[in-house]
Formats: C-alpha cells, structure tokens, sequence
C-alpha cells in the first residue's frame, strides 16, 4: 500500500513538473511585428512579402515554431509595440541606435544600410540658368575683367606717348588696351595693336605666359559654376542639412539623427508620405533609409523626379528587435547568423 502511495506522488509531480512547462512555453505561437518598409516588407491583400520576411522564413526553417504576424500601421507604432511587449519580436528593418538599446534588444544585423538624403532632381536647363546669374559665375568674370583691364592699363601707360597711332591717349586710349590684353590673353591675334616700347612688350611678355595659366584656371571656375550639382549645393555633412527645410519618418534612426544635431524636421509616417513631400515641394530634403528610397521611386518610376545624393549621412545596421530582457533573443540569434552565410541569404540580396 505505501509503495502505491508513493508511485502515486511521483506520477503527479511528473505531470506538474517544469520540463512539462517548458514543452508548453515552448509550443507557444509568435507574435511578429511588422509595418510597411519595403522592399523588406510589402503587404499586399494581407500577406506579406520581402526580404526580412524571407531571411525569417530561412530561420524558421530550423527553427520550427508556429507564428503570426501582428500588422503596426507606422514604424513608432511598431517600436512602441516591441518596447510594450505587445509582440514577441520584430523581423522589420530596425536600425541599432544606442537610444534604442535601453529599451530594446537587438539580434545580430543582417543588413548593413546608409542614411541617404533624397531631393527633387529639377530642371537641367532653369538650374543652369540660374548658375548663370549666380555669385560664382559673376564674380569669376569680375576678376577676369579686372585682371584684363590692369594688363590693357599697364600697357597703355607705356605706349600711349611713343606709339599714339594704337594706344591713343585718354579714356579712348585705355579702352584700346583693354582690347590689346583681351586679344593677347585669347591668343587670337589680329595684330592691329601691339607693344612696340620696352616697358610695353615686357608688360606684354609677363601677360602673355600668366594669361596661359589665368585662362585655364578660370575656364575651370567658371564651368563649375555652370554646373548641375554646384559645389555649394552640395551636403557634406549632417550639420549642412540645418540650411534646408527637411523631412523624416518619425521615431526613425534618420530622425534620431537629425534630433541628435538639433536640425528641424516635418515628420512623416513613412517613406511614400516623405516623396510625397519633395514632388509636391513642400520639403527640400527627405533623410531615410537609402534601399526604401530608392526602391520606392524605383517602383513608382520617380527617377526623372527625384534623386538621391551620392554622399550619405551614416552606416546603419538592420536587426531583429526584442522586448528588453527577451529568452528568445539568445534562440534566434545563432540561427540567424548562421542563416546569413548560406547561399540561399545570397540569392535573396540579389534578387531584391
């Protein structure tokens, strides 16, 4: 009898135990948050495609856990989400910022991004137009005029008394050696007026080989500034961006960035809302994610429209998000970056 009793305790402790709560936790369904980013994720009459949703069907290969996915209308709404514990985790393209790091946790990235800055493209012929009548252009032809006149002057002052007949004397006579040193420096040549003293053909001398060098140099500065992208268009660093009305997507790494230099921003709900702006001309400037940006306009054909600046702002690094403190972080992670070396991962870079 007291044998049965005791086979009777050790039955209900088995069936109590933890390893039966574990099985249990362990056969729990995932909830994935995910919004709208693509090309790592494109919703389409409810089903979502894309990258990131591709690199977590390979990780669930071996994984094997049942899941679904809980849809989040914008990216703060997602971050929100993950940093609530609303969702088990997130496979969205979320840059690892330090910001972030105190309120969520952060797998291993699986995509390496920049910050690229995104404007209209404009008129080719109204930007040179407008080169036309710009600083650079006017004061480059200043000082082409001006250095022509100081030669003509230098000059005249020399022949003015010992060859009248071309270099007569008063305003005429100056005018007469402006035209010699505009003749000499274009090497054209026509002869009619020349040096013939020796201060004059010294001074003459002097301008010819310095004309040679001034001549390129300027052509050089004056075709710049006739250029389509003028070098003081150009954004060189984020504190560049404070001269320009800007948009980002709000709670985005981009827009932690642009708060970070205290540069004011619109804020969007995401990057089709950010194109929106520049092709209805209400921002100059829109900072996101180059791959969405460029997929985007890609996709609605909005090359002739818009253009993104060849010089991004910052690297960023795409990562699986967590609740703080998440077991499943230290589950997915090595499976996730044993994911990244395979040849199927390769494939799936190319094709998207």
């Amino acid at each position: 009898m007291k044998q049965v009793f005791l086979l009777l305790i050790v039955a209900f402790f088995s069936l109590n135990s933890p390893a039966q709560d574990t099985t249990k936790a362990s056969a729990k369904k995932l909830v994935i948050g995910v919004t709208e980013a693509p090309p790592f994720v494109m919703r389409k009459n409810g089903n979502f495609d894309g990258l990131s949703i591709s690199s977590w069907n390979l990780v669930n290969e071996k994984l094997g856990v049942e899941y679904e996915f809980k849809y989040y209308p914008d990216l703060n709404s997602l971050l929100k989400g993950v940093e609530k514990k609303e969702v088990d985790l997130s496979i969205n393209p979320i840059t690892v910022t330090d910001l972030r790091m105190e309120r969520m946790d952060f797998s291993q990235p699986y995509f390496i991004s920049h910050t690229a800055v995104a404007r209209r493209s404009g008129s080719k012929i109204w930007t040179y137009l407008s080169n036309l009548i710009s600083w650079n252009f006017i004061s480059a032809i200043l000082i082409l005029v001006g250095v022509i006149f100081i030669f003509g002057f230098l000059v005249w002052i020399f022949e003015r008394k010992a060859n009248p007949d071309e270099f007569e004397g008063g305003p005429k006579g100056i005018f007469q050696g402006f035209w010699w040193s505009a003749v000499t420096m274009t090497t054209v040549g026509y002869g009619d007026k020349s040096p013939r003293t020796f201060g004059g053909r010294f001074v003459g001398l002097i301008w010819m080989f310095l004309a040679i060098i001034m001549i390129s140099s300027l052509t050089a500065g004056i075709a710049s500034s006739l250029t389509v992208q003028n070098i003081h268009d150009e954004i060189n660093s984020i504190k560049d961006l404070d001269r320009f009305e800007v948009a980002s997507v709000e709670s985005s790494s981009a827009h932690e960035l642009l708060q970070q230099y205290d540069i004011k921003s619109k804020n969007v709900i995401n990057a089709e809302q950010g194109l929106d702006l520049l092709i209805n001309e209400e921002t100059n400037l829109f900072v996101y994610d180059q791959p969405i940006i460029a997929h985007i306009i890609e996709q609605k054909e909005l090359q002739e429209e818009l253009e993104i600046l060849p010089k991004t702002l910052k690297k960023d690094y795409y990562s699986y998000t967590f609740p703080k403190g998440s077991k499943l972080l230290k589950k997915i992670d090595p499976v996730l970056m044993g994911t990244l070396k395979t040849m199927e991962w390769n494939t799936l870079i190319e094709d998207y």
